[in-house]
């Protein structure tokens, strides 16, 4: 395991050879790429002298807005139900510290999970998701891996779910999150359900693990991706109603009082308006799903024109392509793996991906993850006019990256060298 992260690696490495002069397409970092919504960055000036200790679990009137943001989804919730942090991330390692037990991911998954299961000394117990769809495992397979996992020694306790996927961009059908569901009860694992894609599917709802095993799946999300606020590091995470949902809350408590003491006070503040969905965040949310739509889709068309296998985007801003159609045409190229191919990508054509080994899969596949949110603009202008175009793909400097892409693509299959070589 590295102890960096691929995702936080790789813009790094984007960035500086920027610096240096070279022209990078940057397709391997999961940020939105939008502008702040309209009346945050106000309620963060408002609230810029706060700069006290709070409750560990978040100020009162940000833990009711986000109990009401899950009650109007569906999920009737009380604001002792609720844990605010600095991100989702390191709610998502408090409760793997608090489960005690070993992990359970479908492959491929994203690429901290894993990470942090390492961390902590717990077994990975890897998946494969069916071809529909990511983020959730097969359940025949999961009940096959279950049992085998058990005979070799591990203890699984806590299955993660992606709804929608990172990185596969893709939704899973709700007759195949019960399924999944219904093994976890069986086998007695806590689901932990990250949903911090859910606000960003392309038509409909994402459907919640919590509407089928309520009493045993914790939810977790934030406004990085939804409200393009990554740097500003809000996550917050809904506990199961009950006993033992409480008795975890405590547990979670006692973790984040050890490691974040609490969200810096402004970000509360600005959580509590954000997620109290006045007319203006719900305007830019709905203009979100359609610019992540209308990108995803336009380079999912170039991805299966040069031949790779692609599952069709549903939600966010990626796209999981399989480049094993054209494997006689890379090997010429001595590229076998996919970290070979995300590196040839990046020195050969300018192209910055993740490799599928960085969510779980096998080295000798040929996958990648591409992110398509960092095509939108590289000023607040252009960004805000790729938010409010009907047609985004047509905007100049969209549709230059789109041609770019195309042509490096076609380069790459047919043996050569691309404009970065």
């Amino acid at each position: 395991m590295t102890l960096h992260s691929a995702t936080l690696a790789i813009d790094e490495e984007v960035r500086a050879r920027r610096q240096a002069g070279q022209d990078v397409l940057h397709l391997g970092f999961g940020e939105a790429g939008l502008p702040i919504p309209t009346g945050l960055s106000q309620t963060l000036t408002d609230a810029h002298q706060r700069n006290g200790y709070g409750p560990v679990a978040g100020s009162p009137q940000a833990r009711t807005a986000a109990a009401g943001w899950f009650t109007r989804r569906g999920l009737p919730t009380e604001p002792d139900q609720i844990l605010l942090a600095p991100g989702s991330k390191p709610l998502l390692f408090a409760l793997l510290a608090a489960l005690d037990g070993d992990v359970v991911l479908p492959r491929p998954s994203w690429v901290s999970y894993a990470a942090q299961a390492t961390v902590l000394g717990r077994r990975t117990i890897w998946v494969p998701t069916p071809r529909e769809a990511g983020g959730i495992p097969d359940p025949e397979h999961l009940a096959t891996a279950l049992r085998q996992g058990v005979e070799r020694g591990a203890r699984p306790r806590a299955l993660i779910l992606t709804i929608p996927d990172n990185p596969t961009g893709t939704v899973a059908p709700a007759e195949q999150v019960r399924a999944v569901c219904a093994l976890a009860e069986t086998h007695g694992l806590t689901v932990i359900s990250d949903e911090i894609y859910a606000e960003l599917c392309h038509r409909g709802t994402a459907p919640s693990p919590a509407h089928y095993l309520p009493e045993r799946t914790v939810v977790s999300t934030g406004l990085s991706k939804s409200l393009a606020l990554g740097g500003w590091r809000i996550g917050y995470l809904r506990t199961p109603p009950g006993v033992w949902g409480r008795r975890l809350h405590q547990e979670l408590i006692g973790v984040a009082s050890e490691i974040w003491s609490s969200l810096a006070a402004p970000m509360q503040s600005v959580a509590a308006h954000a997620l109290d969905e006045p007319p203006e965040i719900r305007a830019h949310l709905t203009a979100s799903r359609h610019l992540h739509a209308r990108i995803a889709t336009a380079l999912h068309a170039r991805l299966t024109t040069a031949g790779a296998h692609c599952r069709p985007p549903q939600a966010g801003f990626y796209l999981y392509p399989d480049f094993a159609p054209q494997r006689e045409a890379l090997l010429a190229q001595d590229i076998h793996t996919s970290a070979e191919l995300a590196t040839h990508l990046l020195h050969h054509h300018g192209i910055a991906a993740l490799p599928g080994s960085a969510f779980g899969d096998p080295d000798t596949t040929l996958t990648l993850r591409l992110a398509t949110s960092l095509l939108y603009g590289t000023t607040p202008q252009d960004r805000r006019s790729a938010l409010a175009a009907d047609e985004p793909e047509r905007l100049p400097w969209i549709a230059a990256a789109l041609d770019r892409f195309s042509t490096e693509l076609d380069m790459l299959t047919r043996g050569r060298a691309g404009r970065a070589a």
